[in-house]
């Protein structure tokens, strides 16, 4: 072996401590869907603390209600000249669901404006003087780049360490990637990470050999293997970024109040440069406050979890979330997608509070870099959502974790809802069309002479939802302005409202496509179709131009069609399906320009789409950056998995010291891969050999078996030369 090939990899891999600490079992059983009793809810510790939000519960269901119902006597009073047709009493019932789902999202808002205006910065919370429990960061990481994750990490590590209360903290990396020469790369990430935190440092790696359950089950190995030495685990996601300030504000919160099962923090986008990343980034700095405060006003201890940058006490975990598989098949049976909705709900219902804290600065985390990005991670999530119907009737839940699930569900379901609202609408013009052709005359008119519909009403009525379904976004507005370092950072006046306005824009020509995009999700799950589980892309949104026509063909000939029937029965149509038509005839060049890195950075460059966090760039983000920097230089993201353990004989024997013990084979059993990868290592003549004859999975079984490997590394490099 040499070792010509590594760069930076510890030269004493071998005399580094276990990869992971002695394991401390904790039970985790199942929990039951269909029986629970009061008795199984656990006594308050703290009964004084818990209080219900009665008032801005009360202000939000009646403020929903009373919009909804003037906008649904509205709409009838639109619909009922002349009588109301059958087709009528549809789009009458599409636009009540529409209606009342907006109408929710504006009371919520409005709580979160009261609760935010007028009101100084919200102070940070102090630092406690000193911490009682322990807390385990966990990283579950799946196929992603090495040297991010692990530098975001060591970033963290340090962060928390420099506070003086690193010895309160344990990091898990927690590995399900499905990769090998990835899965070699994050052991090779760990040991520079090792080597450069020093031996004595708390941070640990494990691979799980096959992603049994997933994210879930990721999580649940965790907790049945480790969950027994720690009081508390804070979850990230692989893209997530939290200062050390937040983490130990996060422990102190759970130890201050004993009865909190789950403590959410509202992670904000950053670090995105792609047009689409940065209209999230934007609206995220700039409306997510204004909901995130909202519900947390009014969902008081009783909310929900988004399955990151949350901490949750272990006890709860263990002894609630266990999940069961749901009845049937996939999509709609199997094992729950959506979990963390479901473990909050589970949770609660054990008499644990589960809220949020939005006003804590310091979490962090990415989006998606395009249109499509989000589009394939929407397909897994609306799964996961609908998924949820079969768990509404789940004996014990408390009221508005039933809410969360419906939220969740509808948030999917309100497509196909608007897409059938649509085709109501077009199906109306063209039953005026053809049955009372004189009532269209050639002129155009934004007010038709249509006997069944109040044309002026109708107008009316599309301006008001129009302003509610904006207004969120014009109170976080007014909330960003009013801070003055927010505004001064985010480009000024000026250039915020511009910024808002483009975003404004841009969603309104991205939501067509969305709404196609998820009602043929939707449509996919109810035939049946399931999803899989895919790695995330994090940077570069660049999408072939050929995969983007493809996927977005059938959406652009539906707005040519759209265009072509609406200006031949009535130009008013047009006009009224304008934003939608447009996005839809747009869809290939839009999706093309969501990825683009340098529409984004142009906007940036005119000081457009900035948020306050790229003027004074959180310090933690700066750390992070540096230490994957570091990594990605030293080697962390590069080569071929068997090349690397052959080649280097400290960092051969490092990764046996990391796999688990051999399990046991039973008799007769025969391994396919396995037998497969040992015929042909032993055939081959030379490593190069070797490799090309490995497919995928018989690599991953090379990497995980002991004996394996050592035919692996008794290949010499290079054939042997011909007498």
């Amino acid at each position: 072996m040499s070792s010509d090939d590594e760069r930076g990899l510890p030269d004493a891999a071998v005399n580094e401590p276990p990869a992971l600490p002695p394991e401390r079992p904790i039970e985790m059983p199942t929990q039951p869907l269909k029986s629970c009793s009061k008795r199984d809810a656990r006594p308050l510790a703290n009964p004084a603390g818990w209080r219900t939000p009665v008032v801005s519960r009360l202000f939000v269901a009646t403020a929903a209600i009373a919009v909804t119902g003037l906008g649904v006597y509205q709409m009838y009073k639109v619909v009922e000249v002349g009588g109301v047709t059958l087709l009528e009493w549809a789009l009458l019932i599409l636009f009540v669901v529409n209606f009342a789902w907006i109408a929710l999202a504006f009371a919520s808002s409005v709580v979160g404006l009261v609760a935010l205006f007028g009101r100084p910065a919200l102070k940070q919370p102090a630092l406690p003087e000193r911490l009682t429990a322990r807390t385990a960061v966990l990283m579950p990481i799946y196929n992603e780049q090495p040297s991010r994750v692990f530098g975001a990490v060591e970033a963290v590590f340090e962060d928390v360490k420099r506070l003086g209360f690193g010895d309160h903290f344990d990091f898990f990396l927690l590995s399900d990637t499905t990769d090998p020469d990835v899965w070699i790369a994050e052991e090779r990430a760990f040991l520079l990470l090792r080597e450069a935190l020093g031996s004595e440092a708390r941070v640990y790696y494990r691979h799980r050999a096959k992603n049994h359950r997933r994210k879930a089950g990721n999580i649940e190995d965790f907790v049945t293997r480790w969950g027994g030495g720690y009081e508390h685990m804070l979850i990230f996601d692989a893209d997530s970024l939290m200062t050390g300030h937040a983490v130990v504000a996060l422990a102190a919160a759970m130890e201050t109040d004993p009865d909190a099962g789950i403590i959410q923090t509202l992670p904000l986008v950053i670090n995105r440069n792609t047009l689409f990343a940065r209209l999230q980034q934007f609206a995220s700095r700039v409306y997510g406050p204004i909901i995130a405060s909202g519900i947390a006003v009014w969902y008081g201890r009783d909310g929900n979890y988004w399955g990151h940058n949350a901490i949750i006490r272990m006890e709860a975990f263990a002894g609630g979330a266990g999940l069961p598989d749901l009845p049937g098949k996939p999509p709609f049976g199997g094992l729950i997608m959506s979990h963390d909705f479901v473990e909050a709900a589970l949770i609660r219902r054990k008499g644990w509070a589960v809220y949020m804290l939005p006003q804590l600065e310091g979490s962090y985390e990415e989006s998606p870099p395009s249109l499509i990005d989000v589009s394939q991670r929407d397909r897994r999530w609306c799964q996961g959502n609908l998924q949820h119907t079969a768990l509404l009737g789940t004996r014990g839940l408390h009221p508005l974790s039933r809410h969360h699930f419906l939220n969740g569900i509808f948030s999917y379901l309100a497509s196909p809802f608007w897409m059938f609202m649509l085709l109501c609408g077009i199906a109306l013009a063209l039953q005026a069309n053809f049955i009372r052709p004189e009532y269209f005359t050639d002129e155009f008119s934004l007010f038709p002479a249509w006997p069944r519909f109040d044309a002026e009403r109708a107008l009316q009525l599309f301006g008001a939802t129009m302003a509610i379904l904006i207004a969120p976004k014009l109170f976080g507005l007014v909330i960003h302005l009013m801070d003055g370092p927010a505004r001064r950072a985010g480009g000024g006046f000026f250039r915020i409202v511009v910024s808002s306005l483009i975003e404004i824009v841009m969603s309104s020509l991205f939501a067509p496509i969305m709404m196609l995009v998820q009602s043929g999700s939707v449509f996919q799950i109810l035939l049946g179709r399931a999803t899989g589980w895919n790695p995330q892309r994090r940077d570069d949104g660049s999408i072939p131009f050929v995969d983007i026509v493809r996927r977005h063909r059938w959406h652009t000939a539906l707005g040519v069609v759209t265009l072509v029937t609406g200006a031949a029965i009535a130009p008013s149509l047009v006009a009224w399906m304008s934003p939608t038509i447009a996005g839809l005839l747009l869809a290939i060049p839009l999706s093309w320009a969501s990825g683009h890195l340098g529409a984004g950075l142009a906007l940036k460059r005119l000081g457009l789409m900035l948020i306050p966090e790229e003027t004074n760039v959180p310090p933690i983000a700066t750390a992070a950056k540096a230490s994957a920097k570091r990594l990605a230089d030293a080697g962390a993201d590069e080569g071929d998995g068997l090349v690397a353990l052959h080649d280097d004989p400290d960092f051969f024997r490092a990764h046996e010291r990391m796999l688990p013990p051999a399990p046991r084979r039973a008799r007769g059993v025969i391994e396919p891969d396995r037998v497969m990868a040992a015929a042909k290592l032993s055939e081959a003549d030379h490593l190069a050999e070797a490799i090309s004859w490995l497919s995928t999975r018989e690599r991953s079984v090379v990497m995980q078996d002991r004996a394996l490997l050592d035919l692996l590394v008794r290949l010499p490099v290079e054939a042997p030369a011909k007498a």
